[in-house]
């Protein structure tokens, strides 16, 4: 690193802006949804025509719960909707419904694991609902913008976080984190590159040592894990170089060039006087009972920590298998139903449905650009594959012929025709006598290698299996080869 660039330490918070899984928009009925015709999903409420009144959808409220407790935040029993004043040519009302003063999520807090396996805790200050804003487009034309209000309306949830965050990798970490945690809980789809995760970085310098905080500035709209690490690396970049030149951070909104990987100003921050925030008169408080919470608690998933913990102790899987299964919900969803169906309950069995899992079924979603609820082949079809390979019918090897020639099924019926002709096919020989013939006959025909592996080349061992399992057609069963060669070789 840079002599100079390690004399400082950045201060880094996130806001993350996390769209909900709902039907409807936040005040009204129209539809979220993302891939319909421009200015289809819109109504006199949304748009915020004189004389309409919203109405708020409890679905938000709920969601918005499950995500307070999930990251140990304190429940406001009494919140209410504010009025953010501001104009942008895509904000229809010329206002936008957010909370302020009694954001209804507060005082929480996520812990991350770093690379050097520490824990890191960062802060959660609030966690607010909001509706969003429309959508300006600026590529048909260079003198003309569109825009399109079909997201004006939508709900949202914004996370945000407390200035804890002092590198890149924590700010990557903690950004995944949370959207794990949001896709878990089934609330947002975590979808960056269609706007339903978005993040703002706020970020400042200061020497290592200093308490306090240097001059932030804020990058708005990143969507994306890569852009929000660059454009984390660039501004930090920028505040150094600055203030090494003898010039002084201003208090600015920035954006981010990914292409040149550079931030740049584009007006000076506001503040909240800025938005003359007062409370939205066309909406109640919003009131959130112990009962409401407690239902809220009890329908929680198992969450990504606990549910790694879980299957190393009851699959038996190392931490590196539990973590990458359970990264993804839907993923461990499918690995929990292939062990489910498997006819022997036991650790090796676990570790072959695991590595079919992690190394065939996610090289095809990777493939094929699709996720695991998109992907063809059902989890008890897995089993069947797995306890194949345990019982010795089958080797590694002709399983993963098995699995390829499954991906061309069509349906379940089919695929399990499919599975039981290939496994009849590319069985195994496991019978010892028939095997053993086999390694006699190879020994006999390679009596100078037997007479040097005896002086001590121990690697020719991998001569005679790979001869062996030729003779074979492959079909011998490995185990049983090294078994039988090394009682010849020591008879010889």
């Amino acid at each position: 690193m840079d002599p100079v660039i390690s004399k400082y330490e950045p201060v880094i918070g996130l806001e993350i802006h996390a769209q909900m899984k709902t039907k409807s928009k936040a005040f009204c009925k129209c539809s979220t949804e993302f891939h319909s015709s421009p200015n289809s999903n819109v109504c006199p409420v949304c748009l915020g025509y004189p004389g309409t009144l919203p109405v708020l959808n409890e679905n938000l409220v709920d969601h918005i719960i499950r995500m307070g407790i999930a990251l140990n935040c304190s429940i406001r029993e009494v919140s209410i909707f504010a009025r953010k004043n501001y104009f942008y040519p895509d904000l229809s009302k010329g206002y936008q419904i957010t909370q302020f003063e009694t954001p209804i999520c507060t005082d929480g807090y996520l812990d991350i694991t770093l690379k050097n396996k520490e824990v890191k805790r960062i802060g959660i200050t609030r966690i607010h609902m909001e509706e969003d804003a429309g959508k300006s487009i600026h590529d048909f034309n260079d003198d003309e913008s569109l825009v399109d209000f079909n997201r004006c309306g939508v709900p949202l949830i914004e996370i945000v976080s407390e200035p804890d965050i002092r590198s890149t990798e924590e700010a990557f970490l903690y950004l995944s984190k949370i959207r794990q945690t949001l896709v878990y809980l089934e609330i947002n789809d975590g979808n960056m590159e269609e706007g339903s995760l978005r993040c703002d970085a706020n970020i400042s310098v200061r020497l290592k040592g200093e308490k306090e905080f240097g001059t932030r500035c804020e990058i708005k709209n990143l969507n994306s894990f890569k852009n929000v690490s660059d454009a984390i690396d660039a501004e930090i970049f920028r505040q150094i170089k600055l203030i090494e030149s003898g010039g002084k951070v201003v208090f600015n909104t920035m954006t981010f060039n990914a292409k040149e990987k550079t931030t740049s100003a584009t007006r000076s921050k506001e503040e909240a006087h800025d938005y003359r925030y007062f409370p939205e008169p066309d909406l109640v408080k919003v009131t959130v009972t112990e009962d409401w919470k407690q239902k809220i608690i009890e329908s929680l998933p198992e969450f990504p920590d606990a549910r790694c913990s879980r299957f190393m102790k009851e699959y038996s899987l190392p931490f590196s298998d539990s973590d990458e299964i359970t990264q993804d919900k839907f993923f461990a969803d499918y690995f929990e139903v292939a062990v489910s169906g498997l006819k022997s309950k036991d650790e090796t069995s676990y570790r072959i449905v695991s590595n079919i899992v992690r190394a065939e079924v996610r090289r095809v979603l990777n493939e094929q650009k699709i996720n695991i609820k998109e992907f063809n082949i059902p989890g008890k079809i897995i089993s069947m594959i797995a306890d194949s390979v345990s019982s010795g019918k089958v080797s590694v090897t002709a399983s993963k012929e098995i699995f390829n020639i499954l991906l061309k099924g069509n349906s379940e019926e089919e695929m399990i025709s499919l599975f039981k002709k290939a496994e009849s096919d590319l069985s195994q020989i496991s019978d010892s006598s028939e095997i053993e013939s086999v390694v006699i006959k190879i020994l006999d025909e390679n009596p100078k290698e037997v007479q040097r592996y005896k002086g001590g080349e121990k690697k020719l061992a991998g001569f005679f299996v790979g001869k062996i399992m030729q003779e074979s057609h492959g079909k011998a069963n490995p185990k049983i080869v090294n078994e039988l060669l090394l009682k010849n070789l020591e008879t010889e």
